[in-house]
């Protein structure tokens, strides 16, 4: 007897060519076996309509796989496709219950389902603290064994991210009451600019997704303006792209073909999408140029701390200064002086502190304070790891040999 087949189901619910189980069991029981090791559960294969398969012998006692909840899994299936993600709800009877997806390309195939319930192997039931992991692990068992569209559904996560990073970035801008784009400019722009020199995608693409937001939200019956707004970020971001190492000859050529496309580009997701894609062109030309001087960046970074010693400084404060994410500033601060960001200021600090208590009449609180130390016993603990002595014993022995 030919085992069934699921039937691909398309938008306009056309059919496609059906796809055998026979060839799916093979890879729907090794994932089963190895799901089963890991938390004592075994996934049921359904088909595109929602109709149990494979794998119900082993539920046959939960409802959850009774053919009167064909229409309930259907939906899970649908809803982890459209997010992206694995699909968790209760069952009507109070199970619960998660669903990945079964596809061939973007064309829903099925999916697999898991009871939390269901308790295969003589465990207690799962604690819902491990459900998260236990429902991600199947979605990575289901890409690994190429049971579904990893790509795909990684593009609709990201499409879910950027519409509930869209709601946030619309309630901030009614929060801060700008009354122009210009306004959004005066405030987001620094922090753009920092972030494209010192190399933080994760920070450049928060703040343009909030100034694109903030932009199309105020210029949506201007489309004119809106681009010609648009363009003008661009530009700034090229030239802090430059100054940072880029290639001028590779981000023109990125900025012109970019410029074409921008004269036939309308809609908010559209116009976010490909802003983004330049921003990405423009991070990869940094990084592609290798001839910033970051010696100079550090040296700057080194002025203002030996500037503002007495101030309260911070590692992402001064790798701002030297326009490099923090992580990196880290890095090269570890390379050029041997020490972390910490050690350095720490060392800087007990530097001048002992010029100070040889070359000065100032009481040892006070040069604690114009060193940056603001407690007095933190004071002595770091100038004696650095020297070996407590200032005042120091200032005693030094002074009595000039």
């Amino acid at each position: 007897m030919r085992m069934p087949t699921i039937t691909a189901v398309t938008e306009n619910n056309a059919p496609t060519p059906a796809l055998s189980l026979d060839d799916l069991l093979p890879a729907f029981h090794a994932l089963t076996a190895t799901y089963a090791r890991s938390w004592g559960r075994l996934p049921v294969l359904v088909n595109a309509q929602g109709e149990a398969v494979a794998g119900m012998e082993d539920a046959e006692d939960d409802c959850t796989f009774a053919p009167r909840q064909a229409a309930f899994r259907r939906r899970l299936i649908e809803e982890s496709v459209r997010w992206g993600e694995p699909s968790i709800e209760l069952c009507p009877h109070g199970a619960m219950v998660w669903a990945v997806p079964l596809m061939t390309n973007a064309q829903i195939r099925g999916g697999l389902f898991v009871t939390a319930g269901a308790d295969t192997a003589g465990q207690s039931p799962l604690p819902l603290s491990e459900v998260r992991r236990a429902t991600l692990e199947l979605l990575t068992l289901a890409e690994q064994a190429n049971l579904t569209n990893a790509a795909f559904l990684e593009m609709r996560r990201l499409a879910a991210r950027r519409e509930s990073d869209r709601a946030e970035a619309i309630h901030a801008l009614k929060e801060q009451n700008y009354h122009s784009i210009r306004d959004i400019y005066l405030v987001e722009e620094p922090g753009l600019l920092s972030a494209i020199k010192g190399g933080n995608r994760a920070a450049a693409r928060e703040i343009l997704n909030r100034m694109l937001v903030g932009i199309y939200f105020m210029g949506r019956n201007r489309p004119s303006l809106l681009k010609s707004f648009l363009l003008e970020l661009v530009v700034i971001m090229s030239r802090s792209a430059v100054e940072a190492g880029g290639d001028p000859t590779e981000l023109l050529g990125a900025n012109y073909s970019a410029f074409a496309e921008l004269a036939h580009i309308d809609g908010e997701e559209a116009l976010c999408e490909w802003l983004v894609a330049l921003l990405e062109r423009i991070m990869d030309a940094i990084n592609a140029g290798h001839s910033y001087p970051i010696g100079m960046l550090l040296g700057a970074a080194m002025q203002y701390m030996h500037d503002h010693l007495h101030e309260e400084l911070s590692r992402d404060d001064i790798a701002r200064i030297a326009c490099l994410s923090p992580s990196h500033f880290s890095r090269v601060v570890k390379q050029t002086f041997g020490d972390s960001f910490t050690d350095l200021l720490a060392r800087m600090r007990v530097e001048r502190a002992r010029e100070m208590l040889v070359l000065t009449e100032k009481s040892l609180i006070q040069i604690g304070m114009d060193c940056g130390f603001h407690d007095q016993s933190y004071f002595t603990k770091v100038f004696q790891k650095y020297t070996g002595r407590p200032p005042g014993e120091y200032r005693r022995l030094h002074r009595s040999t000039l």
